[in-house]
């Protein structure tokens, strides 16, 4: 069986791990992918740049004729495999980016129900939206085994924090992909990844990366006021594509609904700093504290049962595992 994808941002966190996944030395698959480098670079793609089986566009969700002439090509070459599959990565994502209302807004939601009708225009069997667990917001938690995909939201408003508007527009994605599965138009779900982590990130906006390039550079880290008390789940961004894959895999699971993907390995932002500063040889390590960030749950953690019944996909890399990855990878040099 061969398949046809095409993945928007995929020269981005999660885009770039799955053109890895997909394209392995035995598949049959091909990828169109495009990007505009808000947030990445054609280095993370790099090992597959010259791979004939990638097609890469430097273009913009947000571009309509560019959008088109993906749309033609995902047609050309549609009567040449078995199955059409879209995956939507792209994202007005980074933190500092949440509150930027007109943006999130344009990419996150217009770009994205846009890339679902090109979709279903071009015949395409399936489409994964990449959606947040900041839809959360503020019941992000609970004692029994984590927030499941079936409980309420309670959200933050515009009185509290503009952030919310980035939460809110991911959120509306999924109704799109909702409507169009229920009423028979494609295949397709919607996935809230937990707090996503990688080697490969280029620039550092994610605390992981902000604070082993902070120790690295300066011997110290400053966290926000709210990391005093927050705790976090990390997911490896491994873990987060092989979920893609998993679900793309599964067609009984693409009813339309949501999926939670997450790891139940719960730390503080204190302790994971210190973490990174062990593993680094710094044994004492200085952690100042500046800032704060409105509405930001103290915790924040997700059951993954619904995925892990329906499609037998698990998480294989563990925090220490994954950050002994990323600081090899950050003190190498080759990330600036």
């Amino acid at each position: 069986m061969s398949r046809l994808f095409v993945i928007s941002g995929v020269t981005g966190m999660t885009g770039n791990e799955l053109v890895r996944q997909i394209l392995t030395d035995d598949s049959n698959d091909h990828i169109i992918g495009f990007d505009n480098f808000f947030a990445s670079s054609i280095d993370t793609i790099a090992d597959h740049i010259n791979d004939e089986r990638l097609e890469f566009f430097e273009y913009d969700i947000n571009n309509d004729s560019q959008m088109r002439e993906i749309g033609d090509k995902a047609s050309s070459l549609s009567g040449l495999y078995d199955e059409i599959i879209y995956i939507n990565c792209a994202a007005i994502v980074h933190t500092e980016h949440f509150y930027h209302v007109n943006e999130t807004f344009e990419t996150n939601v217009l770009g994205m129900k846009s890339f679902l009708d090109q979709a279903i225009r071009v015949g395409a069997g399936k489409y994964i939206n990449c959606s947040t667990s900041e839809v959360y917001s503020m019941n992000s938690w609970n004692e029994n085994g984590g927030v499941r995909e079936s409980d309420f939201i309670t959200m933050s408003n515009a009185e509290h924090s503009q952030r919310t508007s980035y939460a809110t527009g991911k959120l509306m994605t999924e109704f799109f992909i909702k409507d169009a599965v229920d009423e028979g138009r494609i295949l397709g779900c919607s996935i809230r990844f937990a707090n996503v982590y990688s080697k490969d990130e280029r620039y550092p906006k994610h605390i992981i990366p902000f604070i082993i390039r902070s120790f690295r550079d300066s011997g110290k880290v400053i966290l926000l006021e709210n990391s005093r008390k927050n705790r976090r789940t990390f997911l490896n961004n491994y873990d987060s594509c092989s979920a893609v894959l998993a679900l793309v895999n599964t067609d009984s699971a693409l009813d339309g609904t949501i999926y939670n993907v997450a790891t139940d390995e719960e730390i503080s932002i204190i302790d994971l700093a210190r973490l990174c500063a062990s593993k680094m040889g710094i044994e004492y390590p200085v952690i100042e504290f500046s800032g704060y960030r409105q509405s930001d749950p103290e915790r924040r953690l997700l059951s993954t049962e619904k995925i892990r019944t329906r499609t037998q996909w698990s998480a294989v890399v563990d925090l220490n595992k994954g950050l002994d990855e990323c600081i090899k990878s950050y003190l190498s040099g080759d990330k600036k």
